[in-house]
């Protein structure tokens, strides 16, 4: 068996991310060599990715990734099978690369960031590849469930991740371009994170909500369409009349286009 260096089992970390002891055992394998090392810690995470395929993942985070010019915005879920391994910075790194990732190529759904390759920091190996490698290293379940991309040509796409990183949320905004300091479109995806609209008007409520709710309809309006809601830094304003004070300070008609918002586990 090769004499296995504290140096070297560092240098194999340092590179991976995996345990020392996992690193150690996969240099003896190896014979001392790093790159037959690498190989044999991607072949125990696929061999424990097969293994914990039936496991439940109901744990993870939600994670975002925007354009420098906010045009362009990702949301993410990644689930994991404990918020222990969620809170990880392992997975905190491998969460936010695949939603920078994703936001590079554009990519909508979890079958198209599979079909992405990690970039050096994950030794450029394809999205599935990746995934079992963090398998390996954590030794449970991971998933990419969902993904959401938003762009806004003519204004901005704005995301916000609530502390915590179990709920996060996007808001598209036209009328406003991303070199503006005013907090309207952070204040907005903050609202929709906080107070779960379903719908950003009236006419986009499911019909059969609104049979349902036919004895408190105005209540139940306020209570689920953006425009409509009460504003989360004040109350006695709606939403519809903070973005008509923010189009009065920035000189320009803001509209919103859409959301979407994640909370960890719904479906």
């Amino acid at each position: 068996m090769a004499d296995i260096s504290a140096k070297l089992v560092k240098e194999l970390r340092d590179k991976t991310g995996a345990g020392m002891s996992d690193c150690k055992k996969a240099l003896e394998e190896a014979g001392g060599d790093m790159q037959r090392a690498e190989e044999v810690l991607r072949e125990r995470g696929a061999a424990t990715a097969a293994k914990r395929a039936d496991k439940e993942a109901r744990e993870g985070a939600i994670v975002a990734a925007q354009s420098d010019d906010k045009k362009i915005a990702t949301l993410l879920e990644i689930n994991c099978e404990t918020d222990f391994v969620a809170r990880s910075e392992g997975f905190v790194k491998f969460a936010n690369a695949v939603a920078q990732l994703a936001l590079k190529h554009r990519a909508a759904s979890p079958a198209d960031v599979l079909t992405l390759s990690m970039d050096a920091d994950f030794d450029h190996l394809p999205v599935p590849k990746a995934v079992e490698m963090m398998v390996g290293r954590v030794g449970e379940k991971i998933e990419i469930s969902r993904v959401a991309l938003v762009e806004n040509a003519d204004g901005i796409a704005v995301a916000y991740i609530h502390p915590g990183a179990k709920l996060g949320s996007i808001v598209s905004l036209s009328g406003i371009n991303g070199a503006s300091s005013d907090p309207i479109g952070k204040d907005l995806a903050m609202q929709v994170a906080a107070s779960s609209p379903i719908a950003l008007e009236r006419s986009q409520v499911p019909p059969h909500l609104v049979e349902q709710e036919a004895d408190r309809l105005e209540k139940f309006y306020q209570d689920v369409v953006l425009l409509e809601q009460p504003f989360i830094r004040d109350n006695a304003k709606t939403v519809t009349d903070v973005l008509h004070e923010a189009s009065t300070r920035v000189k320009s008609t803001l509209t919103v286009r859409s959301f979407v918002r994640f909370q960890l586990g719904e479906r």
